[in-house]
Order: structure tokens, then C-alpha cells, then sequence
């Protein structure tokens, strides 16, 4: 596997590859460390740059795909707006009524690259926009690959806007509405491997909603259909030639499993959980895909929690800290990230939740210290979602003392007025679930001592 990957990168070099194309085969790019990755980038830029290019709205549709790809595996923004943008130059370069069918599949790589930016930073408007230019891909797809992709991309959007309330009977019906454009990928998926690819990405993105809503409406059900789905994809993928559909199936799953073993107290399975989630970060590199390797150590502080909590174990938690503030450590690079409002939360929330079964106030005085130290370095105006996360936080801790202590009038003041503030902040970035942690909050708060 490593004299491969050798061999990968002196193929993938700049000198050798000046036409930015991954040998005809945008699936090979899974394959590639994210700096050979941004030189094919640059390559691919240069290449559709060129004058004299061959079909160069082509050449920069291969751009696109991808500088959207490392913004996915980066969170970056600025890679995000200059693959919409060369998306756009693709647009134009095609024409709708001149070639219909590229300016399609162009319109379509623009749709994905709003619909990443809403996934990444909780832009609600990108997924509408997105939605419209879907919905124009379709037509002028007609029964081609455009028109599936198409099909597909306005599916994910209902089913990322239906996932907060949608009851069991809609969760099935929308994940339903998968499979036909997932049938036409597969066919595509005979004649060019990235169809096959595009496949597994989009019945992952299915799995992920199934797992979302079993886990808000508490349903083994739909856990089970989730971890069903997923292990039939990884039966499907190579982790060697497709490491990370391998990793983001393996982490969805073993994150899955703990939800529904949280449900039917089967604790002994939070071990195989733990394990998978080391296999992954074995498997797949910080250079490789950081924010696929930052998903994973949450996911592994999620479980490790769950071991802490099941075996009253410190050390367990200890371990829980050391892999969300390593998540932390790729999420601080861009500070706009959702995952990073929810990881610092959930540092918060595993700290707090040590010292609560500590039961001592020292030991809350500790967490309440620590918190501290957080805010005085913060800059709310810089990062108002990161002091939001904090003061939500310290209306928990608030609630922690007093169920230890007694009640307390001035802490559940205290609580009300950092929970109000959050709660601003919340709904001004578009952060539902942290919305939803708040208000919870308050309503505890309202409740008689």
C-alpha cells in the first residue's frame, strides 16, 4: 500500500500531470494527500486557463469538482468560492441552448458546491439557491446523468430541511426518494467509476438522515435501517482505493451503533464502536482529509463518554477531552464551522458531565475555572458563536451547582440571562440544534424548585 501511494505521488506531481486531470478519472481523487491535491488543483486552473484550451468549460468543471472537494475535506471557504466560481465560468462557457447538456452537469457541480456551503457553515439561503439551480438542471438534463444528479441534490435538500421535525412516516418516504437517481448513478457507475462513487456518497447522505432522525425521535428503527444501509455500502467500497467513502460510511456507522446501543442499553457494543473509530483514524491521515479525521475523533469522544459514564471511569473522559480538543484543533482554522459550535459544546458538556458525577462541588469549581480561563481569551466580537457555546455552557454548570447545592435564585438568574444571550446568537448563525439546547434550558429554568 505505501510503495503504491509513492508511486501515486510521483505520477501526481506538478511537472508530471500540467493538465490537472486525475488520468481521466475525477474517482482517483480519494486517493490524493490534500497537498497533492491542491497542486492538482492549481493544475487544473492553469490548464483551463491555457489558451488554446481544449473545451475549456469542461477543464474548469474539473476545477470545480475539485476545489469543492478540499473544501470538503477543509472547511476552507475560500476553496468553496473558487469552485462556485469556476462552476459559474463552466456555465457560461457551455450555454444553456448551445450545449445543454454540459451547461447541466456544470449548473449541477454549482447547486453542489451552495449545498456544501450550507452543510459546512448553516447558510439556509445556499440551500435554496441551490435548490433553483437543481431544479433547472433537471430540465436541462432531461434522462441524462445531469438530470439523476439533479434529482438527487433536490432530495438531500428536503431531506437536510426535513431532518429537525420530520416524523417517522415522512423520514421514510423522503429517505425513499433515494434510491431511483442512486439506481441511475449505479448504471453510470458501469461504464465511469465515478458514478459508482457518486452512488455511495448519496445512499451515505441517506444512512446520515435515517441516523439523524432515529436519534431526534429516538426510533430503533430507523437506527437499525441506518446501520443496515451502511454496512451494505461497506461491502461495496475498497478503504484502500476509496479511503474516504470507507471512512465517512465506517464513522456514520459506528456512531450510529452507539446511538442505538444508547437506546437498548446494550453496552457491551460501544467497545466494537470504539475500535472502528480507531481504525478509521488509523486509516485516513490529519494530512490526508482533515475534517474527515476531526469527524472521527468526535465521534470517538462520543463513545469514549459513553464508556466513561457506563464504567464511572476518569480516564475514559480524560481520553473523551484529548480527541475533541485534537477535533478542535482542525476546526479553530476556520472558526465559521458549524462542527465547531458543536464540538466546543460537547468539550463543555463532557467536562461539566465529569464533574457531575464527580458530585463534588471542587470538582465543579474546576470545570467553572476552566470555563473561565476559555472566555477571558475569547473575543465575542471576533467569534460571537464561540462565546454563545460558552455562555450555554455556564448556564449548565449553573444548573449543575444547584442541583448539588439547593436552589438558588441568583444561579438561575444567572442561568436565564446566559441562556437569552446564546439563544440571540443561535438563531442569528442559523444553529438549530444549539437553538433547541437553549430554549430547552429556559424551559427547565421556568419549572418550580
Amino acid at each position: 500500500m505505501f510503495e503504491f501511494r509513492r508511486e501515486l505521488k510521483r505520477i501526481f506531481q506538478p511537472e508530471s500531470l500540467k493538465d490537472g486531470l486525475v488520468a481521466g478519472d475525477p474517482s482517483l481523487l480519494e486517493l490524493l494527500e490534500l497537498t497533492l491535491l491542491m497542486n492538482e488543483a492549481k493544475a487544473a486552473d492553469v490548464a483551463a486557463a491555457r489558451i488554446g484550451a481544449d473545451d475549456r468549460p469542461a477543464r474548469q468543471l474539473e476545477a470545480a469538482a475539485i476545489w469543492r472537494e478540499i473544501a470538503r475535506r477543509t472547511g476552507d471557504a475560500v476553496a468553496l468560492r473558487k469552485s462556485a466560481a469556476s462552476a459559474e465560468l463552466a456555465c457560461m462557457g457551455y450555454g444553456r441552448d448551445q450545449r445543454p447538456q454540459g451547461w447541466a452537469r456544470a449548473r449541477c457541480e454549482q447547486a453542489s458546491a451552495a449545498v456544501l456551503g450550507a452543510e459546512l457553515f448553516g447558510d439556509d439561503g445556499l440551500n435554496a439557491a441551490a435548490d433553483i439551480a437543481f431544479a433547472e438542471a433537471q430540465v436541462a438534463g432531461k434522462q441524462t446523468l445531469s438530470a439523476a444528479l439533479a434529482d438527487l441534490g433536490r432530495t438531500t435538500i428536503e431531506a437536510r430541511t426535513a431532518m429537525p421535525t420530520s416524523a417517522r412516516p415522512e423520514t421514510l418516504e423522503i429517505a425513499a426518494r433515494f434510491e431511483p437517481p442512486c439506481e441511475a448513478l449505479d448504471i453510470h457507475g458501469k461504464r465511469r467509476p465515478i458514478g459508482r462513487l457518486m452512488a455511495v456518497q448519496a445512499r451515505t447522505d441517506r444512512a446520515e438522515f435515517l441516523a439523524a432522525c432515529g436519534i431526534r425521535l429516538k426510533d430503533p428503527h430507523l437506527l437499525r435501517m441506518a446501520v443496515d444501509g451502511l454496512t451494505l455500502i461497506l461491502a461495496r467500497v475498497d478503504r484502500d482505493y476509496e479511503p474516504l467513502s470507507w471512512a465517512r460510511a465506517t464513522t456514520l456507522r459506528a456512531t450510529t451503533k452507539a446511538a442505538l446501543c444508547d437506546l437498548d442499553g446494550e453496552v457491551g457494543v460501544v467497545a466494537q464502536v470504539v475500535d472502528d473509530l480507531i481504525s478509521v483514524l488509523e486509516h485516513v491521515s490529519l494530512d490526508h482529509s482533515p475534517m474527515d479525521w476531526a469527524r472521527a475523533q468526535v465521534a470517538l469522544a462520543g463513545a469514549l463518554q459513553m464508556v466513561a459514564e457506563v464504567g464511572d471511569s476518569t480516564p475514559a473522559f480524560d481520553q473523551a477531552l484529548k480527541c475533541l480538543e485534537r477535533a478542535l484543533s482542525v476546526f479553530d482554522a476556520q472558526p465559521a464551522l458549524l462542527e465547531r459550535a458543536n464540538a466546543l459544546y460537547r468539550r463543555a458538556s463532557c467536562l461539566l458531565r465529569r464533574a457531575e458525577l464527580t458530585g463534588t462541588i471542587e470538582a465543579l469549581d474546576a470545570a467553572e475555572a476552566a470555563l473561565r480561563a476559555e472566555l477571558i481569551s475569547l473575543n465575542p466580537s471576533a467569534d460571537p458563536v464561540g462565546w454563545a457555546v460558552r455562555q450555554l455552557n455556564f448556564a449548565r454548570l449553573y444548573e449543575a451547582r444547584e442541583d448539588l447545592s439547593g436552589p438558588n435564585p441568583a444561579a438561575r438568574k444567572s442561568a436565564a440571562v446566559a441562556l437569552s444571550a446564546a439563544l440571540d446568537v443561535f438563531a442569528e448563525h442559523g444553529l438549530r440544534s444549539l437553538s433547541d439546547v437553549a430554549l430547552r434550558g429556559l424551559e427547565r429554568l421556568k419549572e418550580p424548585t
